[in-house]
């Protein structure tokens, strides 16, 4: 059952959501805070987060009592959500968007007594710890999939935010895109949001007229993907869940991220008393990142997808072994060595074969 209560945050909505196990030592479940970036409701990151959450009422049952606030943005509006949690009697509380960061960590401070777990972050502290997926290495597949699906060898890229995370995104998909085909280029246009379908769609609707016949995102909504069917002859990839009931005939595939482990794990280590700040980074071998089905493609490009997938996870191709060099020339990763997490969580240039501007 869900109730529905408001927070003084504006225009967000506050849902309050029982379910899951008990223990920690303590007759009331265990209060488990959400914010979110978009709405639950977006069918991608946030929709995806909230799946998670969803898990940890059917895994833990009355032992828990979960709590999402969606559509808080970036900045002293997540502050604000964050410190209401804090105050509300929440002992552990997920903040699921790079640029909670700050904020986190700031509340972090003040409520040594709270856990908190930010996603695709790189603060912590004693009660805070940082979570992601290896979600590039499902995007070097999409471009594999890409290069032997394109015909015009343009593909457009529709960005969130220039941040690192994004970045790795291209440029995974640019690496596996020229593995198979080297003439093919990536146009990324920034949508300068997680979540607008308007904007979304205009941004694909644009690359499309410049004449992409392919289409990644790393945004939230399905309207990429909805531009792609309604245009007929593009293909397109599902952002964060499998978007297929979209584009039925235009998705080829989705990353497809799974926080449900993640979250019970760490419910559960809360409630045995063993939880610890830490840095956790699952890919494809994990179980973090799944593929959804390829579909709309030739047989033989599915075999070669699934054959990449297998080697990525197996730990055979790692995605960011050199040479690899930036689109000014300079060499970021020499041949026979690969670029380690410390690169990768700092990455701020695009490799060769993306075009459009990169905003400092």
């Amino acid at each position: 059952m869900i109730l529905r209560r408001s927070l003084l945050i504006g225009a967000a909505a506050l849902a309050m959501a029982s379910g899951a196990p008990a223990a920690f030592a303590q007759e009331e479940p265990l209060k488990v805070g959400f914010i979110y970036v978009g709405p639950v409701g977006d069918f991608g990151w946030s929709y995806q987060h909230d799946q998670g959450r969803l898990a940890l009422e059917k895994e833990f049952g009355d032992r828990v009592q979960t709590t999402y606030v969606e559509s808080v943005p970036e900045g002293p509006d997540a502050e604000r959500v964050l410190r209401q949690l804090a105050t509300s009697g929440h002992k552990l509380i997920f903040a699921t968007s790079f640029g909670f960061g700050d904020a986190t960590a700031k509340i972090a401070k003040a409520f040594p007594d709270v856990k908190f777990e930010h996603a695709t972050g790189y603060i912590r502290d004693v009660n805070l710890a940082t979570y992601s997926g290896r979600f590039e290495e499902g995007r070097y597949i999409l471009g594999v999939i890409a290069g032997k699906t394109t015909t015009s060898n343009k593909i457009g890229y529709i960005g969130a935010f220039p941040i690192p995370e994004v970045l790795r995104g291209v440029n995974a998909f640019t690496l596996g895109l020229q593995s198979v085909n080297p003439e093919a280029t990536v146009s990324v246009v920034w949508a300068n949001t997680w979540y607008d379908p308007g904007k979304e769609a205009d941004a694909a609707n644009a690359v499309i007229a410049q004449g992409a016949d392919v289409i990644a995102q790393h945004t939230d909504s399905p309207a990429p993907l909805q531009a792609a069917e309604n245009a007929g002859n593009v293909k397109v990839f599902g952002q964060a869940s499998d978007m297929i009931q979209f584009a039925p005939t235009a998705q080829l595939t989705a990353i497809v991220d799974d926080w449900a482990p993640y979250y019970i794990g760490r419910v559960q280590a809360v409630l045995d008393g063993t939880w610890e700040s830490q840095d956790h980074w699952g890919g494809l071998a994990a179980g973090d990142v799944h593929m959804a089905p390829y579909t709309n493609m030739p047989d033989e490009v599915k075999a070669l997808a699934e054959e990449t997938q297998a080697k990525i996870a197996s730990g055979e191709l790692n995605i960011f072994s050199g040479p690899i060099s930036d689109r000014d020339g300079t060499e970021r990763v020499a041949a026979g060595e690969a670029l380690d997490d410390a690169a990768q969580l700092e990455m701020n240039w695009f490799v060769k074969g993306v075009q459009g501007d990169l905003p400092k």
